[in-house]
């Protein structure tokens, strides 16, 4: 891998919704997520993160530096095995691995070190995000758990969201009986007619350089991630989604110029006066007040 980054970002990030559900909520029956005090609608970090981690995915295939840790129907100690394997620990039940990991660490007292190290050179997910690694957790490792340089918040729709329940019927006919009786199915799907949701993120310099190497060119990968995280992932679920703005913030030094919060200020998102119902991303103005950005800090808007 490169040069870890040297400079702190912040970055903001707008994406829309056309009758489909962002992210649906298990306990509520898979309906929208909503606060429920203000009616905004919301999509995890952990439902962002996942469409970033499947666009590396898609586009690296597993390439050396770029595999995914997190990964649909993987085992996590499948990945940490091959950690071990490179300090020559060929065991495969967790039990004997864990046992060898602390015989291991009685003898090497680096081998925190060199675990969390191969882990991050080989998984771009756990040089971004940082990750829960249990097989090292339970040998009682530092490595276990890694600080990932890259953070997102909950994404908030702009505006309150209706969540509208749509009825559908199925004529796909399972049984012969079912042809006899000629009968077809109702179901039911969870939209939102439209959202404009807002997430906003973070990039440690100094996490970067100390813990997991992230760097340029990984910067550069998260950025065309974020940009295209909607673009390979569209599903009748998902409906229609784009992400409409990725506006970052590039500090002057790793550990930054200004709080977080002003840059975040200074992107203003309205809905238009004459619109009632928003219905499309010209429905709202944005609007970047550059008088309150230092002038150490570099403003850049990559769509």
């Amino acid at each position: 891998m490169g040069e870890a980054i040297k400079n702190r970002y912040e970055f903001v990030v707008l994406f829309d919704v056309e009758n489909g559900n962002p992210n649906g909520d298990p306990d509520s029956g898979n309906m929208p997520r909503i606060d429920p005090e203000s009616g905004l609608g919301l999509v995890t970090d952990v439902c962002l993160k996942r469409k970033i981690r499947n666009y590396v995915e898609t586009v690296k295939e597993d390439a050396k530096g770029y595999k995914i840790y997190i990964k649909e129907d993987v085992p996590l100690n499948r990945s940490d095995r091959e950690a071990c394997e490179s300090l020559g620990i060929t065991e495969t039940e967790d039990k004997k691995v864990t046992e060898a990991l602390k015989k291991l660490k009685k003898s090497d007292k680096d081998v925190d070190i060199k675990l969390r190290d191969y882990m991050c050179d080989n998984f771009y997910d756990i040089r971004t995000f940082g990750a829960v690694m249990t097989t090292f957790v339970k040998a009682s490792l530092n490595c276990g758990q890694v600080r990932g340089p890259v953070q997102l918040g909950f994404a908030r729709s702009i505006d309150p969201i209706v969540s509208q329940e749509v009825t559908i019927t199925r004529v796909a006919i399972t049984t012969e009986k079912d042809a006899e009786n000629k009968s077809t199915e109702m179901g039911r799907k969870n939209i939102v007619p439209y959202g404009l949701y807002r997430v906003e993120g973070y990039i440690s310099a100094n996490l970067a350089r100390k813990v997991t190497g992230f760097s340029e060119e990984d910067l550069d990968l998260l950025w065309e991630a974020i940009i295209n995280m909607f673009e390979n992932d569209h599903s009748a679920a998902r409906g229609k989604m784009a992400v409409r703005e990725l506006i970052v913030f590039k500090h002057s030094k790793e550990l930054g110029d200004c709080p977080a919060y002003k840059l975040f200020d200074a992107v203003e998102l309205r809905k238009k006066e004459e619109i009632e119902y928003p219905r499309k991303y010209q429905d709202y103005t944005v609007q970047i007040h550059e008088e309150m950005i230092p002038d150490s800090v570099e403003m850049k808007r990559m769509i």
